[in-house]
């Protein structure tokens, strides 16, 4: 327990002393019991001074945890040289029951499918000289309020194939944030202010959700740089650079981007590690920002 509050010292700048206190009972609880952590087995699990009442009034203080995991993470985690990267996803719970709050169904990747609980946007920095991740910001997701706001899907009528006509072009970096985005986006400003000047984050990870232009014109509004994976129906073109016909508009799609077979004039690196290849690709595409590719090959002999 001393070990404990020694390492929380730092957060007596924005902590009362009577919840540090009871942050310490409740973290040597939970790092002495097994199971999953409740109220009643972390009164069970911590020594004097942790019974169940005082476990309540605990997580009945209003306590800014971006905050406090921040200045841990500041104080024992990372250097000042230290190159950081900020990553992002969602983090499904199984929960039984009807009462709690944010309950509702959610796809499961673990699963495999949609499975009752409650969901969690999670943002994380990543530490590259160290390799580790720092949960630093969890919110969780309503569903309810995901779809708020949302346009009623509009029924397709059969008619003529194409482009309608009177259509015109739009412009690719001015998108219309979707609510879910928007909350991504939202909670990413959040932890930036956070982090202020202490260190420079410049990308941002997200799985192939965000594989897609929206989502990566809602990263580059904050200032940031998207790792992600593409879409599996994902179509990129280069720009065309060929003679004009002579007649109507100037064309301006090229040669679609074939993900399995990538010139090797693009190619900007190469590294093997046991029996993985990694190429690195990079080029630029038509009306958007460098795009950069990573495939990996498995070596067999």
């Amino acid at each position: 327990m001393p070990d404990i509050m020694v390492l929380l010292a730092c957060l007596s700048q924005c902590i009362d002393p009577t919840p540090l206190r009871q942050l310490g009972r409740v973290i040597e609880a939970m790092l002495s019991m097994s199971g999953r952590v409740t109220m009643r087995g972390l009164s069970r699990w911590s020594d004097r001074g942790g019974s169940y009442r005082t476990i309540q009034r605990f997580f009945n203080t209003s306590l800014s945890w971006c905050h406090l995991q921040w200045l841990l993470i500041r104080q024992h985690l990372l250097d000042a040289d230290e190159v950081v990267v900020m990553s992002g996803d969602y983090v499904v719970v199984t929960k039984a029951g009807k009462t709690t709050y944010g309950l509702d169904r959610f796809f499961s990747s673990l699963y495999g499918k949609t499975v009752s609980g409650l969901c969690f946007l999670s943002l994380s920095l990543l530490s590259v000289k160290r390799r580790t991740s720092y949960p630093v910001l969890i919110e969780q997701v309503e569903k309810s309020s995901e779809t708020l706001g949302q346009a009623p899907p509009k029924t397709k009528c059969r008619g003529q194939r194409g482009r309608p006509k009177g259509s015109k072009n739009r412009n690719r970096r001015e998108v219309e944030i979707s609510p879910s985005l928007g909350f991504i986006q939202e909670h990413i400003k959040r932890l930036l202010e956070q982090i202020g000047d202490a260190f420079k984050v410049v990308y941002f990870i997200f799985d192939g959700e965000l594989g897609h232009n929206d989502a990566m014109q809602m990263v580059r509004q904050v200032g940031l740089h998207l790792v992600s994976k593409l879409r599996y129906n994902s179509a990129l073109y280069f720009p065309y650079d060929g003679p004009y016909t002579g007649r109507g508009p100037r064309r301006q799609y090229g040669q679609k981007l074939d993900y399995r077979n990538i010139a090797s004039e693009h190619l900007k690196a190469t590294s093997i590690d046991k029996d993985i290849e990694t190429r690195i690709y990079q080029m630029s595409l038509w009306h958007s920002l460098p795009y950069t590719f990573t495939r990996h090959f498995e070596i067999t002999t």
